[in-house]
């Protein structure tokens, strides 16, 4: 217990030393640029409050939960044993047998996808484009597309790690891929569509994803984790672009079929 309270009085002294700035910085603007009193200052006060103990609880969780069970799960789902592979019959080439490793990418598929429906900052962008287009964003399709996008980006990342191929290959066909479908996308969902990618990489989905490559690249025999181990979270920023403009333009493709559908009855009628 007294280790616990140790630990607990560390990140809350990191964390004050962290926020400080901020508070300087909102603070120093709203009374010498603004020359204004701060609005509700109990409440702000408060809020600072939360905020602290919810950052050094968080950070306290990462260390002591999500960081160890990405690394147990990368380890178990690796193991020799558990994917029947005799390391020595194949002379350590993992590369050639990375369909052994299906049960990784179906484990890093639902955790991308399940990590990004939880992801607050999502929520709040979903929220904001449904009310700002008057609905006609659906706040959860935007949620699911988002979510397939990082799956589909964390599943092909861990099979990269597996095979040990490049990460530069992804992510230029990936961006490719983005710059053409940024051409023919509506262009009232390219912006979104672009801020959908960012907004995937915050507090619930990098801890999770950053572990589990790590995890991967330290059980995977040949891999090393400094070179292997991150470029997760850049799948994770690039196939939620491409997931968001490709919803878009399926909806829009199928507006414009069931239209000319319509259109096609009411002249025969």
């Amino acid at each position: 217990m007294t280790e616990w309270f140790e630990h607990f009085a560390t990140v809350f002294v990191s964390t004050i030393h962290d926020v400080f700035p901020i508070v300087v910085i909102i603070f120093g603007f709203q009374l010498v640029v603004l020359r204004r009193p701060i609005p509700h200052l109990k409440r702000v006060l408060i809020g600072f409050v939360f905020v602290i103990f919810g950052l050094v609880f968080f950070l306290m969780g990462l260390e002591e939960a999500l960081f160890p069970i990405g690394k147990l799960m990368a380890k178990q789902l690796t193991d020799p044993v558990f994917l029947g592979i005799e390391l020595d019959a194949i002379g350590g080439d993992i590369a050639s047998h990375w369909y052994e490793y299906y049960w990784v990418y179906l484990f890093a598929f639902a955790i991308g996808f399940s990590t990004t429906i939880a992801e607050p900052s999502l929520i709040a962008v979903a929220i904001k484009a449904s009310e700002v287009s008057g609905g006609a964003i659906n706040p959860w399709g935007l949620r699911i597309a988002v979510a397939i996008g990082v799956a589909v980006g964390i599943g092909l990342g861990t099979f990269r790690i597996v095979t040990g191929t490049p990460l530069y290959i992804y992510i230029i066909v990936g961006y490719i891929i983005v710059i053409i479908q940024t051409v023919y996308a509506p262009k009232s969902i390219i912006a979104l569509a672009y801020d959908s990618g960012g907004v995937t990489t915050s507090t619930v989905t990098v801890p999770l994803v950053t572990a589990l490559g790590l995890g991967l690249s330290t059980t995977v025999p040949g891999r090393d984790p400094l070179l292997d181990g991150f470029g997760l979270i850049a799948f994770a920023s690039v196939f939620p672009i491409m997931s968001v403009m490709g919803y878009a333009q399926l909806g829009e493709w199928l507006a414009a079929r069931n239209s000319k559908s319509d259109n096609t009855t009411s002249g025969e009628e």
